[in-house]
């Protein structure tokens, strides 16, 4: 693998330059109708970060109307140097509980690079994801 940089692995820390993009979970016409009422004033905060050469991460939180952590998700694309370019996605993602502690999936996805304009066929196997609730725990 190349060297990445540190913020390129799931689960860690964010660059201190990094800044979410805030905004509702839902677009006003949905918010406006009665049944948006169930998530008024929920927002949705992402960082996008990317390494022009070795891939991407994103991650994103979606808080409740008083700001609460409801859920999350932590995710990292990138290219592994060989024959073939391999291509690797590890994500994490789920809710989390009101005692604090969080309960998702953890997803590793991997296969060779296609090439350009040519869909990935990556392998993907899943594990529950709570053993990682002590790093993701909002208390």
């Amino acid at each position: 693998m190349t060297d990445r940089p540190a913020w390129h692995a799931l689960l860690a820390p964010l660059p201190p330059d990094a800044i979410p993009t805030r905004q509702p979970v839902a677009p006003p016409e949905i918010l406006a109708r009665p049944e948006g009422a169930a998530i008024a004033g929920w927002r949705q905060l992402v960082v996008h970060l990317s390494d022009p050469y070795d891939g991407s991460r994103t991650v994103l939180v979606v808080v409740d109307a008083s700001g609460i952590p409801i859920s999350a998700n932590d995710g990292v694309f990138f290219r592994i140097p060989g024959k073939p370019l391999q291509l690797r996605h590890e994500s994490i993602g789920g809710r989390f509980e009101t005692d604090g502690t969080f309960r998702g999936t953890r997803w590793l996805s991997v296969g060779d690079d296609p090439g350009d304009d040519e869909p990935a066929d990556l392998q993907s196997t899943s594990v529950a994801a709570r053993a990682t609730a002590v790093m993701l725990s909002r208390t």
